[in-house]
């Protein structure tokens, strides 16, 4: 499971700000001189709201007393017109985080709601969505915890925490075999090892190299049939590629442990949030 790094999340944050407003927000300087403000979050669209601590980030970094009246917990379903939090500050710390802080819960609730519409699709088929590492550069961390907190299951963060041997290292080494072997003589059963199978003989490779994860990638239903019915529990099963909400009910009946989808990342929009009602107090 992926945790948030504050370290990292600062990091971000200190880049976003250097990004949009490396000498402040001229505007703002121009018109307010030194008054409070206040400033309502609220939803323009249903989903699963995610970035509660990054969002309270932002403006505590530009103002260390900046107060949060939440009135959702991370996580939480909202619906459109609903107000999240009020934010109190100075009027300048509200309009100068406002948009870095929009940009980073609008994109982690959007892959939380596309997480938890996958979710609930799978629900009572004992399938568990995985996330891949089709993530934006540098925000994976946080991609990562979006598809949590919307119900999801992480794969492995990176290259160095599983080895995943892929059609590219497969054709280099040989086969699956060579490549299995090859792999175990490198990293003697530190790491697990899962392999990428396009068709039924692959499957029976991974399965005389004794790998502990199958991944089924692009095969049709009675491919995956025909494999799980070989596999019979020797292996957790692992099934990607062009899968979507549409179809994924259809796998239900086949005894998959998982579906892991690049889409819960990288094609998910952004939830409609919007920051309102401000005003100086």
């Amino acid at each position: 499971m992926v945790f948030l790094d504050q370290e990292e999340i600062q990091a971000l944050i200190r880049r976003g700000l250097r990004e949009d407003a490396p000498y402040g927000d001229l505007a703002s300087q121009a018109i307010f001189k030194g008054q409070s403000g206040q400033v309502d979050l609220i939803a323009k669209e249903a989903g699963i709201f995610c970035g509660q601590s990054i969002f309270e980030a932002v403006f505590s970094s530009l103002q260390e007393d900046t107060k949060f009246n939440w009135r959702i917990e991370e996580g939480a379903s909202i619906q459109p017109g609903q107000v999240l939090v009020t934010v109190s500050a100075l009027a300048t710390t509200l309009l100068t985080g406002e948009r870095l802080a929009l940009n980073f819960i609008q994109r982690l609730s959007g892959i939380a709601t596309a997480t938890h519409r996958f979710v609930t699709a799978l629900d009572n088929t004992g399938i568990k969505l995985m996330d891949t590492r089709k993530t934006t550069p540098g925000l994976r961390r946080l991609e990562k915890y979006a598809v949590r907190v919307g119900g999801g299951y992480n794969h492995r963060f990176g290259l160095s925490d599983l080895i995943m041997l892929k059609d590219n290292h497969i054709a280099a080494a040989g086969g699956i075999l060579p490549a299995v072997e090859l792999v175990r003589q490198q990293d003697p059963y530190m790491h697990k090892i899962e392999v990428e199978v396009e068709n039924l003989e692959m499957v029976d490779q991974a399965l005389q190299a004794k790998v502990d994860i199958i991944m089924l990638d692009n095969m049709s239903i009675e491919q995956m049939t025909e494999a799980l019915q070989r596999i019979d529990g020797r292996a957790i099963v692992e099934a990607s590629g062009n899968i979507t909400l549409d179809n994924c009910q259809d796998l239900a009946h086949l005894g998959l442990d998982y579906i892991s989808s690049g889409a819960i990342t990288h094609s998910a929009g952004i939830l409609d949030l919007s920051m309102k009602h401000f005003r100086v107090i």
